[in-house]
Protein backbone atom coordinates (compact mmCIF):
# COMPACT_ATOMS: atom_id res chain seq x y z
CA UNK A 1 0.00 0.00 0.00
CA UNK A 2 2.94 2.60 0.77
CA UNK A 3 4.29 2.03 -2.54
CA UNK A 4 1.15 2.51 -4.36
CA UNK A 5 0.97 5.46 -2.37
CA UNK A 6 4.15 6.88 -3.31
CA UNK A 7 3.33 6.05 -7.54
CA UNK A 8 -0.03 8.20 -6.74
CA UNK A 9 1.95 11.21 -5.02
CA UNK A 10 4.34 10.98 -8.08
CA UNK A 11 1.51 10.97 -10.76
CA UNK A 12 -0.14 13.54 -9.05
CA UNK A 13 3.18 15.77 -8.98
CA UNK A 14 3.52 15.15 -12.61
CA UNK A 15 0.04 16.07 -13.64
CA UNK A 16 0.02 19.19 -11.41
CA UNK A 17 3.13 20.35 -13.36
CA UNK A 18 0.78 19.48 -16.68
CA UNK A 19 -2.37 20.98 -15.56
CA UNK A 20 -1.43 23.59 -12.47
CA UNK A 21 -4.54 25.81 -12.85
CA UNK A 22 -6.78 23.02 -12.39
CA UNK A 23 -5.27 20.79 -9.62
CA UNK A 24 -4.02 24.55 -7.96
CA UNK A 25 -7.46 25.43 -8.11
CA UNK A 26 -8.27 21.92 -6.18
CA UNK A 27 -6.06 22.63 -3.70
CA UNK A 28 -7.06 26.42 -2.90
CA UNK A 29 -11.08 24.89 -2.84
CA UNK A 30 -9.83 22.19 -0.48
CA UNK A 31 -7.52 24.82 1.84
CA UNK A 32 -11.21 27.17 1.39
CA UNK A 33 -13.59 24.37 1.99
CA UNK A 34 -11.74 22.67 5.35
CA UNK A 35 -10.86 25.69 6.58
CA UNK A 36 -11.80 27.32 10.34
CA UNK A 37 -14.65 29.64 9.58
CA UNK A 38 -18.46 30.52 10.66
CA UNK A 39 -18.58 26.50 10.86
CA UNK A 40 -15.24 24.67 12.47
CA UNK A 41 -13.33 22.54 10.42
CA UNK A 42 -13.97 19.29 12.08
CA UNK A 43 -17.88 19.72 11.21
CA UNK A 44 -16.88 20.13 7.85
CA UNK A 45 -14.35 17.13 7.46
CA UNK A 46 -17.44 15.22 9.35
CA UNK A 47 -19.94 16.24 6.82
CA UNK A 48 -17.40 15.34 4.02
CA UNK A 49 -16.78 11.45 5.74
CA UNK A 50 -20.77 10.92 5.95
CA UNK A 51 -20.68 11.89 2.22
CA UNK A 52 -17.84 9.37 1.85
CA UNK A 53 -19.71 6.88 3.73
CA UNK A 54 -23.01 7.64 1.24
CA UNK A 55 -20.48 7.39 -2.16
CA UNK A 56 -19.09 4.34 -0.40
CA UNK A 57 -15.73 5.49 -0.83
CA UNK A 58 -13.65 3.84 2.12
CA UNK A 59 -9.95 5.95 1.22
CA UNK A 60 -12.29 8.85 1.28
CA UNK A 61 -13.70 7.23 4.81
CA UNK A 62 -10.38 6.53 6.45
CA UNK A 63 -9.07 10.23 5.07
CA UNK A 64 -11.44 12.19 6.38
CA UNK A 65 -11.92 10.75 9.85
CA UNK A 66 -7.95 10.92 10.16
CA UNK A 67 -8.55 14.68 8.97
CA UNK A 68 -10.98 15.08 11.61
CA UNK A 69 -9.49 13.54 14.61
CA UNK A 70 -6.79 15.80 14.11
CA UNK A 71 -9.08 18.51 14.30
CA UNK A 72 -10.31 16.91 17.97
CA UNK A 73 -13.23 15.74 17.41
CA UNK A 74 -15.08 13.98 19.82
CA UNK A 75 -16.42 10.04 20.10
CA UNK A 76 -20.21 11.39 20.25
CA UNK A 77 -19.50 14.01 17.25
CA UNK A 78 -18.43 11.11 14.94
CA UNK A 79 -21.74 9.36 15.96
CA UNK A 80 -24.07 11.77 15.20
CA UNK A 81 -22.63 12.38 11.56
CA UNK A 82 -22.80 8.46 11.39
CA UNK A 83 -26.28 8.19 12.47
CA UNK A 84 -27.05 10.86 9.69
CA UNK A 85 -25.34 8.87 7.13
CA UNK A 86 -26.64 5.53 8.22
CA UNK A 87 -29.94 6.82 8.04
CA UNK A 88 -29.59 8.46 4.45
CA UNK A 89 -28.15 4.66 3.47
CA UNK A 90 -29.92 2.18 5.47
CA UNK A 91 -28.53 -1.24 5.70
CA UNK A 92 -25.72 -0.51 3.30
CA UNK A 93 -24.99 2.99 5.12
CA UNK A 94 -24.33 0.78 8.66
CA UNK A 95 -21.66 -1.46 6.97
CA UNK A 96 -20.09 1.84 5.46
CA UNK A 97 -20.42 3.74 8.84
CA UNK A 98 -18.59 1.01 10.32
CA UNK A 99 -15.65 1.34 8.07
CA UNK A 100 -15.60 5.24 9.41
CA UNK A 101 -15.89 3.87 13.14
CA UNK A 102 -13.42 1.47 12.78
CA UNK A 103 -11.05 4.30 11.14
CA UNK A 104 -11.83 6.66 13.97
CA UNK A 105 -10.52 3.65 16.72
CA UNK A 106 -7.49 3.54 14.86
CA UNK A 107 -6.41 7.08 15.07
CA UNK A 108 -7.62 6.88 18.88
CA UNK A 109 -5.19 3.44 19.39
CA UNK A 110 -2.04 5.95 18.33
CA UNK A 111 -2.77 6.48 14.50
CA UNK A 112 -3.80 5.32 11.21
CA UNK A 113 -2.56 2.76 8.89
CA UNK A 114 -0.66 3.41 6.28
CA UNK A 115 -3.57 3.02 4.11
CA UNK A 116 -5.71 5.76 5.37
CA UNK A 117 -4.68 8.88 2.89
CA UNK A 118 -4.24 6.51 -0.36
CA UNK A 119 -7.33 8.37 -2.01
CA UNK A 120 -6.51 11.75 -3.07
CA UNK A 121 -3.03 11.98 -0.74
CA UNK A 122 -2.24 15.07 -2.22
CA UNK A 123 -5.46 16.41 -0.41
CA UNK A 124 -4.96 14.65 2.74
CA UNK A 125 -1.69 16.25 2.82
CA UNK A 126 -2.80 19.54 1.54
CA UNK A 127 -5.76 20.00 4.08
CA UNK A 128 -3.64 19.66 7.18
CA UNK A 129 -1.22 22.41 6.22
Amino acid sequence: MIQESNVQSGLFAELRKLSPVVTGGLLRMRQQAYRNGTVAAKYKLLTAMAMSITIRCEPCIRAYVRLACDKGITREELVEFLEVAMTMQGCPGEEWALKAYAAYKECMDGGASSEAATCCQHAVEEVKE
